[in-house]
């Protein structure tokens, strides 16, 4: 991974980190999977006028919709809805980081050093710390387990989404992004529509002229453009040009931005738990990535072909088989 991609990383780190404040006031005012509707539909029509459709193998494009676009939405947000809070949202939901990296090795064929495996469960145990002072810290008891349970579903799905954009393999990965918000608006609206009702999105739009709705506004059109324009697009391009067993820690660092920032907009104080487990997560996520890939043999290596060809007719087994180099992406 280049010093370019990690720093790449990090930007969105801080977007995302900043993600949750911004769901924190759209659900201020807005129902919740009617405001992950929102997220989309509010890029969908320019999009669809003006963005022509990606080269991307589609069943691969249909997981990473499901779930990246619709699933982990709809799970993170009827959790913060429940209850969540807003930093332990942002900390629980990097399960997706372990889980991808699971998934990586069992479905991408992805080989981890050492060094990324000691890297990334050091990394574990620090978001483990903070998630257990958060919890022995809160007020609602066994019902704290319900949002806790569903964010961590939210993060699975993520995962999902994760290998389903790699697998993919558009020819470019912003427009991949964009249209992924397009055909996660329905199915999101759908959810609304039948959960919450016709009336209740239409009653958050009526007021939007109130001081919530104002608020709710900005953080709405911040999770569709730094959110999901920007930090999705960016970090799709980074899944395809390198391993996701290599990326996907990097999302470990979200709750520290996630954390810091519900203390300075949200008054949410972190424990002195909470700073440590922050710390080591940082520890982790740094060897994790930090960590040199292993030495290829000169025969292994020329056994392998030099470039991927995005978007091509290869069946699944190949993919499969070679996915785990990096994949160029036109994004």
């Amino acid at each position: 991974m280049s010093t370019r991609d990690r720093l790449l990383a990090l930007f969105v780190v801080v977007l995302w980190g900043l993600n949750f404040i911004a769901i924190r006031l759209g659900l201020d005012h807005f129902p919740p999977f009617f405001l992950a509707a929102m997220r989309f539909a509010v890029l969908a029509i320019p999009v669809m006028l003006f963005v022509r459709f990606p080269k991307v193998r589609l069943k691969w494009f249909l997981l990473y919709v499901a779930g990246f676009g619709s699933v982990q939405f709809i799970l993170l947000f009827l959790a913060m809805d429940l209850g969540m809070p807003t930093g332990l949202a942002s900390l629980v939901l990097q399960t997706s980081a372990p889980f991808t990296v699971v998934l990586g090795v069992l479905f991408l064929r992805e080989r981890m050093t050492v060094g990324q495996v000691l890297g990334l469960a050091i990394a574990v145990v620090g978001m483990a710390l903070i998630a257990l002072d958060r919890v022995r810290g809160s007020d609602l008891g066994a019902a704290a387990l319900l949002p806790v349970g569903l964010t961590v579903l939210g993060g699975l799905s993520w995962a999902a989404g994760n290998i389903g954009g790699r697998l993919a393999r558009p020819d470019d990965s912003l427009r991949m992004t964009l249209w992924m918000a397009v055909v996660a608006t329905p199915p999101l609206y759908a959810v609304s529509l039948v959960v919450e009702g016709p009336a209740a999105g239409f009653e958050a739009l009526s007021t939007l002229g109130s001081e919530s709705g104002l608020r709710a506004l900005g953080g709405l059109l911040y999770l569709a453009v730094f959110g999901t324009v920007i930090g999705a697009g960016l970090w799709t391009t980074l899944l395809g040009r390198n391993d996701a067993s290599r990326v996907s820690p990097m999302s470990l660092l979200v709750p520290v931005v996630g954390i810091s920032a519900a203390f300075v907009v949200l008054g949410e104080v972190p424990s002195v738990g909470e700073i440590v487990g922050a710390v080591i997560v940082v520890a982790g996520c740094a060897a994790g990535v930090m960590a040199r890939p292993r030495a290829r043999s000169r025969s292994a290596s020329a056994a392998e072909p030099t470039t991927t060809s995005p978007g091509s007719g290869s069946d699944d087994a190949s993919a499969l088989a070679g996915i785990g180099n990096p994949v160029r992406s036109g994004g």
